[in-house]
């Protein structure tokens, strides 16, 4: 585009159609003759050639457009992006860190559960206006006095909340989570238990990072802002507790001892894991691990933990959240770009977490032992988190007559095996290519001459490199799969 920039910003614009689906877009420049054009195929499922007499001809696959610069040269198609897919293979760090040993502290929330906060406000405050991005933890509290108040009998508490998760207790007791679909707004609804006299109701509000895109993207609110809360009772009358006085206070108790840090955490009665501490909500889990040998890059599997934070060595890897589990009903076996977007279009990993693996830069570990601390947030299991390294295996690349595939291991691991080569028009994705009607019957083997051994080879793309003189078909391309070993 920016070839073209000022032809396009200061030429005309002509439009020539080649039959019902392929148009060129010309943009010209009276005064200098320049010239800049678009060539677009709108067709979703047959790609064509468009013959432009002087200026040649041109393969346009189904749903691209490609750039002419001086509307006779392609710089580029949006359909024939040269690129490598590596696929990679987690290795369990079995050498240095074959089992990990945990150890666990609970979240104190003793001021909390009994609604002492900080500040308090006959009202309910937006949260990311209140801890200005110190903690995704808000403390919402109040009371209720139930003396003489006949209503309050068999009741339900209603918050209505802007997200994205709530955790709610009555009387220092635990009755329920919930969270928002996509960051949504919710109404969180549970029956509570009240005693006779005061009672006190402590909802812990947290995000899940915040938007940062769209118009007014900064003005979406979050937490409990302006609720209403309601405690329901029999016949269906509401006392709104949205106006009572609601005591506040940011973040955990943890995060301000920074039990996070190894440099604090020993001022912690940290005990060693049971059963009784696995699957326990608003828990810290710590544990040591040595640093993995060589330069791939290192990864934790955090299969098993539910949702909250990580730390190593006191630097933060971010948010974790395998439990929660992507829907099985949009994912297809197969992914076509051709044809107009839709949401669900090649979408994968249905029936997976959202993430399972984080990383962890090397720049965050030490030369010998790292110190490991979890939040969990909701309950999981420690035991399951182990220390992995990564590394590419399968590398798969595809090119356009005319360009250069090029193929690359990393980590000082060389191309061991050619698994698939085909230059014709071939089918398929990485880990399942095929040929297709047509394919040069030798490719397999130009490929291995060219790269076996190799750490990374570039391939010219052409029907004379694979032997067919001049014969050239514009829309012949060139596909390899193969596979990175040890050298």
């Amino acid at each position: 585009i920016k070839l073209g920039e000022k032809i396009l910003t200061n030429g005309t614009r002509s439009d020539q159609n080649f039959g019902s689906s392929a148009t060129l877009t010309k943009f010209f420049n009276p005064t200098t003759g320049e010239r800049f054009c678009f060539l677009s195929n709108t067709d979703g499922k047959n790609d064509a050639t468009i013959d432009l007499q002087a200026d040649g001809k041109y393969f346009v696959p189904a749903w691209s457009v490609s750039i002419l610069d001086g509307c006779n040269k392609e710089v580029y198609n949006t359909a024939k992006v040269n690129s490598q897919t590596s696929m990679f293979v987690k290795e369990q760090n079995e050498k240095e860190n074959a089992q990990l040993s945990w150890a666990w502290a609970p979240e104190p929330m003793k001021d909390t559960l009994q609604g002492n906060g900080k500040f308090a406000a006959n009202l309910l405050l937006e949260q990311k206006r209140v801890t200005v991005d110190f903690s995704d933890y808000f403390w919402y509290m109040t009371s209720v006095d139930t003396n003489g108040t006949s209503s309050l009998q068999n009741v339900t508490l209603q918050v209505n909340t802007k997200g994205h998760v709530l955790h709610a207790f009555v009387n220092k007791r635990y009755i329920g989570s919930q969270w928002g679909s996509n960051g949504q707004s919710f109404v969180f609804e549970k029956p509570v238990l009240l005693k006779s006299g005061t009672n006190t109701i402590t909802l812990l509000s947290a995000t899940v990072g915040l938007k940062n895109y769209d118009a007014f993207y900064d003005m979406v609110p979050t937490g409990i802002d302006g609720g209403p809360i309601y405690l329901i009772g029999d016949g269906n009358v509401k006392t709104d507790l949205s106006s009572n006085l609601w005591s506040y206070k940011v973040g955990l108790n943890g995060e301000m001892k920074q039990i996070y840090n190894p440099m604090f955490s020993q001022r912690t009665n940290w005990i060693a894991l049971n059963q009784k501490s696995i699957g326990r909500r608003m828990t810290w889990y710590k544990t040591s691990f040595k640093t993995p040998g060589g330069i791939d890059p290192v990864v934790l599997d955090m299969q098993g933990m539910g949702k909250g934070q990580a730390w190593v060595n006191g630097q933060s890897i971010g948010r974790f959240w395998p439990s929660f589990i992507a829907g099985n009903d949009s994912c297809s076996a197969t992914c076509d770009y051709r044809g107009a977007y839709n949401p669900s279009k090649c979408v994968q990993n249905c029936g997976n977490p959202s993430q399972r693996w984080y990383h962890v830069p090397r720049s965050f570990l030490s030369s010998n032992t790292n110190t490991l601390i979890l939040f969990e947030e909701i309950g999981g299991n420690p035991q399951h988190v182990s220390v992995q390294t990564i590394t590419i295996g399968t590398i798969c690349a595809n090119a356009n007559e005319g360009s250069t595939l090029e193929l690359s291991c990393q980590g000082g691991h060389v191309i061991s095996e050619i698994q698939f080569a085909s230059y014709g028009n071939p089918e398929g994705k990485c880990g399942s290519f095929k040929q297709g009607s047509w394919d040069v019957t030798n490719s397999a083997l130009f490929v291995e001459k060219a790269c076996i051994g190799m750490e990374s080879c570039s391939i010219d793309v052409s029907a004379k490199s694979f032997g067919l003189g001049d014969a050239t078909n514009l829309s012949a391309r060139l596909v390899v799969q193969a596979l990175c070993a040890q050298n």
